[in-house]
């Protein structure tokens, strides 16, 4: 059953957002060097251990990095002990088929948009270009989010999608960003209710505001990517996640949290992957 509607036990919307797991059918696979199954079970049990309480969980995509149907289950399984509704959406390294293949499920959600209390909504929007790194809102996807929106004109909007619609100020990334972003600027625009845009796709942490917009991404589970880096390079940043609190007014409060510096180190004589 699907839910498209969370109610928090608190004032505030509880979030919790990890992203980027890149995981394998094989329990050992690796992605330069780390093992990402491994590294994406420390951050789970990290985040129970800190009795942090939320409403939900976010994917924000690159669940998978083999396409296999197993590397889904291993995501589903890996998230039972948070026991939270979990919604998530595709990155450029999914395969779409094998996400559905794990559908339904007693905590993954594939839904457009949730509401989120009496003050909050979420759209969550598919990015996705088969085939290719970079990522694009088709007119379809556009149109969804417009009409949200419009709908919902008193509710505050959180916005979700894998790839960047800011650029990061790394030359090798940004050619991977999201493709016309403009036109999705655009949308947003027309509309006074989006606060805050969450992303995936560039390992590491960014909050900056853009056209009174809250924009920002999150560490990966697995491995981290250099900031303002124009080449492709590695960080020594441990895995991470991102708690948000969605407050009434419309404000966001944010922190990324990581496991133990010097956890999960990458190959960092690694040219890309």
């Amino acid at each position: 059953m699907k839910v498209t509607s969370i109610s928090p036990a608190q004032d505030s919307i509880k979030l919790l957002q990890i992203t980027d797991t890149h995981l394998f059918e094989p329990l050992d696979g690796s992605l330069l060097s780390v093992k990402t199954l491994d590294s994406f079970h420390a951050v789970v049990a990290a985040i129970a251990e800190s009795g942090a309480s939320y409403d939900a969980m976010l994917a924000t995509g690159d669940i998978s990095q083999d396409h296999t149907a197993v590397s889904y289950q291993h995501f589903e399984q890996g998230i039972s002990p948070l026991a939270l509704p979990c919604y998530w959406l595709p990155g450029n390294h999914d395969f779409k088929p094998s996400m559905h293949s794990v559908l339904p499920s007693s905590q993954i959600q594939q839904v457009e948009h949730v509401l989120l209390g009496d003050h909050w909504q979420m759209v969550l929007l598919d990015s996705q270009v088969v085939g290719v790194p970079h990522g694009f809102l088709s007119d379809d996807q556009l149109s969804m989010l417009d009409e949200k929106l419009t709908q919902n004109p008193d509710r505050h909007t959180l916005v979700l999608l894998h790839h960047h619609p800011l650029l990061v100020g790394s030359r090798w990334l940004d050619q991977h960003s999201l493709k016309e972003a403009e036109s999705f600027w655009n949308v947003v625009e027309k509309h006074s209710n989006v606060k805050a845009v969450v992303c995936g796709h560039v390992h590491q942490d960014m909050n900056e505001m853009h056209r009174g917009v809250q924009v920002m991404a999150t560490p990966s589970t697995c491995v981290q990517f250099k900031p303002k880096s124009d080449d492709f390079a590695l960080d020594t940043q441990s895995p991470g996640w991102r708690e948000l609190d969605l407050h009434n007014d419309g404000s966001v409060s944010t922190q990324v949290k990581r496991l133990a510096s010097g956890s999960f180190q990458p190959d960092f004589n690694s040219a890309g992957y």
